[in-house]
């Protein structure tokens, strides 16, 4: 490999020391692959009816619905960041728009006032609700109708295998 130019040596020409990790195997390539697409391009595909349908960003969609879901939909900043699946800062920036827009309320968490709590308000409430149908049409489109059922188990039983859950929330 000393001789050959570097715009020559492809990943699979390069063959790991014994003590480094291996290349990928060519499934696991496709494998890995066909996740970052799905990771990079779905969210795309899921959020423009929403923009179209309900002027909200998937983000902002998912940040409402997972506040509406809660127990009395109020729900921790920090549970709403990682089912949001947004750091707080960005959440704070949306939550404080969506107070400006009479949506959300937030307040100490009584229970532990370290910790702020998000409120869904009735109207707030009633966007979440007008946006669902438009959320749920993209979602069956394009996640779930082009899965059978053991496709949509796989799915499922990969999903909970890779996702990570933050300790402070566990």
């Amino acid at each position: 490999m000393k001789s050959e130019s570097l715009d020559k040596l492809t990943p699979m020409a390069i063959t790991p020391n014994a003590d480094e990790t291996p290349w990928l195997t060519a499934d696991e390539k496709e494998a890995w692959t066909g996740l970052v697409s799905l990771v990079l391009l779905l969210p795309g595909r899921l959020e423009s009816p929403l923009q179209h349908g309900a002027g909200l960003t998937l983000f902002e969609y998912l940040t409402l619905s997972h506040i509406s879901e809660a127990p009395e939909r109020r729900l921790r900043m920090s549970e709403l960041a990682y089912l949001a699946n947004g750091s707080l800062s960005r959440l704070s920036n949306v939550v404080k728009r969506f107070e400006q827009r009479g949506w959300v309320e937030r307040s100490p968490d009584p229970g532990n006032g370290r910790y702020t709590v998000a409120a869904l308000t009735d109207l707030g409430y009633e966007v979440v609700v007008a946006a669902a149908p438009t959320h749920v049409r993209a979602v069956r489109q394009f996640v779930l109708d082009p899965l059978d059922a053991d496709d949509q188990e796989a799915l499922a039983r990969i999903a909970a295998k890779l996702r990570v859950r933050p300790v402070d929330l566990t």
